[in-house]
């Protein structure tokens, strides 16, 4: 297993000023971030509605950045092919929504050629997926409840991270573990020590002056706490 995983910072377009996105996207990728976040919302599986696969779409012909589109929604199945055809190069499922059928849905999204990554809620288990541990490319752990933007992090949901990465490294499974929800160069700093190196920031850099100031603070400060 190759330890040596990159530190990544993906802001999410969810804090971007829609009326600009085009800008907006092309800023961040100037200003160094490795990724775009795209939160999808159905107004099902959570509350809120965002957008589809016409965005993501929109958003691919905009930067030379990997999309990475967390799916919050309550029927995966129904929509993979359309974000994948839509430019995704990983697409997260939340294990919750896909039930007995979590395995098939992953095969489904690697047959496209996309990274397939899986999450979970707050108050649901990490078990619900580490049984697919060998199939799955990331996992994202929600630090705060699916859904909302400009949430404040959950210390506990902390220790997910240290427990993926303690089942990761004992079966030599190579996978990012990515971390979204108040995440600042405070909170990254506390879930790199744990074993993340991928961070979605939302308003900590799309509602900062100085886009390029927030992503290097946090990827310094992932840097220097990093638990390979």
């Amino acid at each position: 297993m190759n330890r040596q995983k990159k530190i990544e910072v993906a802001p999410s377009i969810l804090s971007a000023d829609f009326r600009n996105l085009e800008k907006a996207v092309k800023d961040v990728e100037a200003a160094g971030a490795d990724r775009i976040h795209c939160d999808v919302m159905d107004g099902h599986f959570v509350p809120n509605i965002t957008f589809g696969p016409m965005i993501v779409e929109a958003v691919k012909k905009c930067v030379s950045l990997p999309l990475d589109v967390h799916l919050m929604i309550s029927k995966p199945p129904d929509y993979i092919d359309s974000f994948c055809n839509a430019g995704a190069d990983i697409v997260i499922v939340h294990a919750e929504a896909c039930g007995e059928s979590l395995a098939e849905i992953l095969s489904k999204i690697k047959g496209h050629g996309v990274r397939a990554g899986v999450t979970v809620n707050p108050d649901k288990a990490v078990g619900l997926f580490l049984p697919h541990l060998e199939n799955i490319d990331q996992v994202l752990i929600m630090t705060v409840y699916a859904g909302f933007g400009a949430q404040k992090f959950i210390p506990e949901t902390a220790e997910k991270v240290r427990a993926v990465h303690g089942a990761a490294r004992a079966r030599n499974i190579a996978v990012d573990i990515e971390v979204d929800g108040g995440i600042n160069a405070e909170t990254a700093k506390l879930c790199a020590g744990l074993g993340a190196n991928v961070f979605v920031a939302g308003n900590y850099v799309f509602k900062s002056d100085n886009y390029k100031e927030r992503i290097e603070a946090i990827r310094a400060s992932a840097q220097s706490a990093w638990i390979q």
